[in-house]
């Protein structure tokens, strides 16, 4: 870490150290700032995080805007709930990347993560992160297929996220987006809640069960009156989808026996003129008449 913060022996107490906006290429000396709980390095040059194991107590690490192009180095930091990485200047083409290893070190602690403006294009690795109640991911690359399912995925894993951001991502423009978001968080909600019920847990706030039941999302609440609407929209959609196909299968049903009906009667019919011919043949009149006019 470069000067005027290259001994810090003597501020072991310290508890929030601001270093943003300067010109700090590595990260070093902070062996003994080991009560740290607030460490902020926005807008340096830092490319690795490194050398914060001793940081045990630390809570919140801003490094936005900085070099950094793998989030890695951080396993051991089992107090950090918030973690800003957002608008890294990485090269053309390239998107910040996830190290397994720091992304399990953090599945209990972290609770805020931003990863904004970064050119990312796949977030299933987050899953990871079980206790994940705010993700930041705004201007970052969610295509519209991809990135819809990706979201289903982590709605399904990260059961305490209540909050999202993701504006100026391309799967934002795919119709009905907020609307299939909420519907999608609250069915896995109203799964989780009877489960919950069904093993006598006292109903608490949504967030306190545990569900996958966001409230906020790209900066606006979830009113419920939103969400009752888009679940009889939804319900309403539903039946008449169960209507129509009991409908088609009673169609072809009643298509089907009518076929059947009427091939028996055409095969009775015909039998009845079998017969009815066989009969006329053998009367000794007819015989006379059809003799005379063969010859």
């Amino acid at each position: 870490m470069q000067k005027p913060c290259d001994d810090l022996s003597l501020c072991k107490n310290l508890s929030v150290l601001y270093l943003y906006d300067n010109r700090i290429s590595q990260v070093t000396n902070l062996n003994y700032t080991t009560n740290l709980t607030h460490l902020y390095l926005q807008n340096n040059c830092i490319s690795c995080i490194e050398n914060l194991s001793s940081l045990k107590k630390l809570e919140k690490l801003y490094l936005g805007g900085n070099y950094i192009a793998v989030v890695e180095g951080l396993e051991g930091l089992e107090e950090l709930r918030e973690l800003h990485v957002e608008s890294q200047r990485l090269p053309l083409g390239e998107k910040l990347l996830f190290d397994p290893r720091t992304l399990r070190s953090l599945a209990k602690s972290l609770s805020t993560l931003n990863i904004s403006n970064n050119n990312i294009d796949d977030i299933k690795d987050l899953e990871m992160l079980e206790n994940l109640s705010h993700l930041i991911a705004v201007d970052n690359q969610l295509m519209h297929v991809k990135g819809f399912s990706d979201l289903e995925f982590l709605l399904k894993k990260l059961m305490k996220l209540w909050k999202m951001d993701l504006n100026g991502n391309p799967v934002c423009l795919k119709p009905k987006y907020r609307d299939k978001l909420i519907l999608m968080s609250k069915s896995l909600g109203i799964f989780e809640h009877h489960k919950c019920q069904s093993v006598g847990v006292k109903p608490l706030a949504r967030h306190q069960l545990s569900l996958s039941m966001l409230e906020f999302l790209d900066g606006k609440e979830i009113k419920d009156l939103e969400r009752q609407f888009l679940m009889n929209w939804k319900a309403s959609k539903d039946a008449k989808k169960i209507s129509k196909k009991r409908r088609s299968r009673s169609e072809d049903a009643s298509s089907s026996y009518i076929r059947n009906l009427s091939l028996k009667e055409s095969e009775s019919l015909l039998t009845k003129n079998d017969i009815h011919e066989l009969h006329l043949l053998q009367n000794p009149k007819v015989k006379e008449n059809l003799s005379e006019k063969k010859e």
